[in-house]
């Protein structure tokens, strides 16, 4: 989740967080990667990995 969205590794605790509180996952206190999904995978969107923008800027 960090490499895919480039946020902190802190930001992607709250959104796992938030996400659990949402009622949207559920983890296992204390086991790692334990995160399991509660809605059906077919009525989330698909994530496409954005392409990063070259700059106008480079060797500046």
């Amino acid at each position: 989740m960090q490499r895919f969205f480039s946020v902190t590794a802190p930001s992607v605790h709250q959104i796992v967080l938030t996400l659990e509180r949402a009622g949207l996952i559920r983890r296992q206190p204390g086991l790692a990667r334990s995160i399991e999904l509660l809605v059906k995978p077919d009525i989330l969107p698909r994530l496409q990995p954005i392409e990063p923008v070259e700059s106008s800027m480079q060797g500046y």
